[in-house]
């Protein structure tokens, strides 16, 4: 907020330019200026609160939450196209239609999003088990868990021995 002198200086330069109200009138602008409330402006929501936004289900999204996720992707297409993209798989997941796996990587493809390009190229590279994964009901999660916590058991064991 300009002081005194900041305020005193902008009257002695607008007096030659044609003011002609006194530096009273100059000095309660001022003040009105500094005492009125500035325009309320929200935060950008932060990159991870926003992957939160997009990973979860529409549905658990409060109103506001809905509100401010439309207005980050209404000023970015590539993050809309991605939603897109991250919450037609987490449907393929959830309702386990492993068979829409080749159209949703085709899609994936004509979108400039090399970062899905890169998880498309992963996913194609062992598709037939994938799309059984999307598909089948069985699942090998408790194996995979028991393999992982075997492999850092072993990593463990060597680091101690070495």
């Amino acid at each position: 907020m300009p002081g005194l002198h900041e305020r005193l200086d902008v009257w002695e330069e607008i007096v030659p330019l044609g003011y002609q109200a006194s530096y009273q009138r100059v000095r309660a602008y001022f003040r009105e200026k500094r005492l009125s409330p500035g325009p309320v402006t929200a935060r950008p929501p932060s990159p991870r609160v926003v992957a939160g936004w997009i990973l979860r289900r529409p549905k658990p999204l409060n109103e506001t939450e809905h509100l401010r996720l439309k207005a980050v992707l209404v000023h970015c297409p590539e993050l809309d196209a991605l939603t897109g993209h991250v919450r037609s798989f987490g449907q393929m997941l959830t309702e386990r239609q492993g068979e829409r796996l080749p159209q949703w990587l085709d899609a994936v493809r004509r979108d400039d999003l090399p970062g899905l390009h890169t998880l498309a190229a992963g996913i194609d590279r062992d598709r037939d088990a994938v799309i059984a994964g999307l598909t089948l009901p069985w699942s090998s999660g408790v194996v995979e868990g028991h393999v992982t916590r075997n492999i850092l058991w072993n990593q463990r064991c060597q680091a101690v021995c070495l």
